[in-house]
């Protein structure tokens, strides 16, 4: 029996395969010889040919046979491009990269292997599996997500083992830390009973140093106060000056609009436009008059 390495499942995907390769491989022999068949039956109809005769129906026929096997080996080359997408999409929802290795697939050993195979063990199990329904390939079982979440979930378990450990010498060393802050505050206080005085000393020191250095920066912050003041009044003095520009430069627009209202009165244009609209309304008033009066009369 040949070993390829498989578990029970994977050996009967590579039997189903192997049954369908050889289907196709099959199918593809009997076009074969139907192309010689019907060249038996149309041209073989004489006892006698000419050299040229048998060459031209050698060609002929070797040009059938060349197009139906060469449809073939694309046909067979795509359905083997199927076959590597259903696998790569299986692996692709777990997160996986399969690689290819392109050489091993002209390794002659291997190649005996796989014609043994076909020869012992793909007829055994095509008796055996004759009633049985080819199966599907399935893109997800239950078995596979459960058996990935077991390892994750182990390997989580592994990790938090590990961080309980971490947790455990971290708690030990703070423990440790504790006892030896509190036996320096101890000996801290000690050396205070012993040394008051020249610690007090040293506190008082300390405080008017502070205090020197707070009446420095309040002072830094008195004069920054009063730049801000300062910097305040020349904004709003700007703004003011700004308004009254703007007010200017308003007042300026407004006596230029009028000007041109003037001066567009003045043209010629605009009066003829002003005395047809007096002629409109006298016409529209005369028939008003008119209509009032039918009015009236009705």
């Amino acid at each position: 029996m040949a070993d390829f390495g498989f578990n029970e499942h994977h050996q009967n995907e590579v039997i189903n395969y192997m049954r369908f390769a050889r289907s196709k491989r099959v199918l593809s022999l009997k076009t074969i010889d139907s192309c010689f068949q019907d060249m038996k039956d149309s041209r073989l109809v004489e006892e006698t040919f000419t050299a040229d005769e048998v060459s031209e129906m050698l060609d002929g026929l070797a040009l059938v046979v060349r197009g139906d096997v060469e449809m073939e080996l694309i046909n067979t080359a795509h359905t083997n491009v199927l076959l590597l997408r259903q696998l790569f999409s299986q692996a692709e929802k777990f997160y996986l990269r399969l690689h290819t290795d392109i050489s091993e697939l002209e390794n002659r050993e291997l190649l005996e292997q796989v014609a043994e195979f076909e020869k012992t063990d793909f007829k055994s199990s095509h008796k055996a599996n004759q009633e049985s329904i080819k199966p599907k390939l399935a893109p997800l079982n239950e078995g596979g997500v459960s058996e990935l979440l077991n390892k994750e979930i182990a390997r989580l378990q592994e990790e938090n083992d590990k961080l309980k450990a971490r947790l455990r010498t971290l708690e030990s060393q703070a423990l440790s830390a504790l006892d030896e802050r509190s036996k320096a505050e101890k000996a801290l206080r000690d050396l205070q009973k012993c040394h008051g005085e020249q610690q007090l000393a040293q506190h008082t020191q300390e405080v008017s140093s502070l205090e020197n250095t707070m009446a420095t920066l309040q002072a830094d912050f008195e004069k920054s106060l009063s730049a801000n003041a300062a910097s305040q009044k020349d904004l709003k003095d700007n703004l003011v000056v700004a308004k009254h520009d703007l007010l200017r430069v308003q007042e300026q627009l407004a006596l230029a609009e009028k000007e041109l209202d003037k001066k567009f009165q003045q043209t010629a244009a605009y009066r003829n436009m002003k005395d047809i609209l007096t002629k409109k309304n006298d016409q529209i008033k005369d028939l008003r008059r008119r209509l009032q009066k039918y009015e009236s009369d009705d």
